[in-house]
């Protein structure tokens, strides 16, 4: 199975880089944690908003990696580096409506009904993450070129690097030292814009030096966004990213209505939050991987050799999940403690841990079958089965659930616990629907690279 071992290769690169990445945000979580209960409360409101508008925005720069796939693996190099140069500009267009909302985000802020001390640091945690958006999004520039061309070591290796970085700032960020008062949350934040400006300009340098880029010649040929490159970088993108988008706000906008239960179920609930991204970079790496293996199999024509390696993906990213999970769930009292000290948020996380160990079977089938059916350019019908499931079912059905509406929730049910569990029935919905078009997809032997 040659598919299945590339996938595993590549998704091991990938899986170390996006551990490192995730490991700014359990750095965050920690290190804020033991600052101050408020701070943490504050990096749970903060990252909710930054998050959800990150994550939408690179969803739609992430239609790079098929489309890079299928060049590559149809010999077009040279379209390689005009897709990427394209991207360059789509990147910087969508990172300016996240910068605004970051920079002036009471509006959102105002919808959490968090406390005023809570509201005030999460306002200055977000004004210094809004500039490192651009930052951060050309840099996933960098990541969807690689990612594309299955060589993605190369990122992992300069991810590795700003985890390094990444401790000492916070930790002289956020408790000061040297001269530089305490700075709390928002130290969190500007230690990751200094990181992000560095990465982009690494990045920069490897492009312009590295040979393994030269066939795609990325620095020939600079000119304006190009409408004919742009539509097919959008009519990928924008379902795109309006999944990544609906996925992380159903998941994210927990913690705004959650904030409303109080400043110790908003902290146990950003532990386990942290805890479950930290988790879903298994499956997201292996779904990256196989998305660009399926991509550069059907750009050269073997179509039903990229049936087979998406359904080798899925059955990958299922196995290993699930028993991460379970063995997360065996161990919650250990995992906590290394969260918090205080025993009540420590209460209220160990007792959200077990949705946790139930959803990995749903998320790690719904992400790798959704970057398998982008590959086949199938990304309309997956937003809108995502807006149903994540947004009515798990945000809506959790709000009912949490908040008791109707008076008929179990108390095992309400508050935090009732967001979670219907999160995870949601999760377990897409992933059934997403199976079953992907097994439609193979049985009709779908070629056309602009239907969805």
């Amino acid at each position: 199975m040659p598919a299945l071992r590339r996938i595993a290769h590549d998704a091991a690169a990938i899986l170390v880089g996006q551990l490192a990445t995730i490991g700014f945000g359990v750095a965050d979580t920690v290190m804020a944690g033991r600052y101050a209960s408020v701070d943490l409360a504050a990096l749970s409101v903060g990252i909710a908003l930054y998050v959800s508008l990150y994550i939408g925005a690179s969803g739609i720069v992430q239609a790079l990696i098929p489309i890079v796939g299928h060049h590559r693996g149809a010999g077009e190099d040279l379209q390689v580096g005009e897709a990427f140069r394209q991207t360059v500009w789509l990147a910087l267009a969508v990172s300016l409506p996240g910068l605004l909302l970051m920079r002036w985000p009471d509006l959102l802020l105002g919808l959490t009904g968090a406390p005023p001390e809570v509201l005030a640091r999460a306002r200055d945690y977000l004004g210094w993450q809004a500039w490192g958006l651009p930052l951060a999004l050309l840099f996933r520039c960098y990541t969807g070129l690689n990612q594309g061309i299955s060589k993605p070591l190369l990122v992992t290796l300069l991810q590795l690097g700003a985890l390094a970085l990444k401790l000492p700032l916070n930790r002289w960020f956020i408790f000061g030292g040297a001269g530089l008062p305490p700075q709390g949350v928002a130290g969190c934040a500007m230690a990751t814009l200094a990181i992000n400006a560095a990465l982009v300009l690494v990045a920069a340098a490897m492009l312009l030096r590295h040979p393994i880029y030269r066939p795609f010649r990325l620095w020939q040929g600079w000119h304006g966004p190009r409408w004919s490159v742009q539509k097919e970088l959008l009519r990928l993108g924008l379902p795109s990213g309006a999944s990544y988008f609906v996925e992380v706000t159903a998941f994210t906008l927990m913690a705004v209505f959650i904030a409303r239960l109080g400043t110790t179920a908003v902290a146990g609930h950003q532990i386990v939050s942290n805890l479950a991204s930290v988790l879903y970079m298994l499956p997201l790496s292996i779904a990256i991987a196989t998305g660009a293996q399926v991509s550069q199999l059907r750009g050269a024509g073997r179509i039903e050799e990229a049936r087979h390696a998406g359904w080798q993906g899925i059955g990958l990213a299922v196995c290993l999940s699930v028993a991460l999970g379970g063995l997360v769930y065996l161990l919650r009292g250990a995992v906590v403690a290394l969260y918090s000290t205080d025993p009540a948020v420590q209460a209220v996380a160990s007792g959200l841990i077990v949705y946790i160990a139930l959803y990995q079977l749903g998320d790690a089938t719904q992400v790798t079958a959704a970057f398998a059916l982008r590959s086949f350019r199938v990304a309309m019908l997956p937003a809108a089965v995502y807006v149903v499931a994540l947004w009515g079912f798990g945000l809506g059905g959790g709000y009912a659930l949490g908040f008791n509406v109707g008076g008929q929730v179990p108390p095992a049910l309400q508050g935090p616990a009732g967001f979670w569990f219907a999160n995870a029935a949601a999760l377990a919905l897409v992933a059934l629907v997403l199976v079953l078009l992907w097994r439609s997809l193979a049985r009709r032997g779908l070629q056309r690279p602009g239907r969805d």
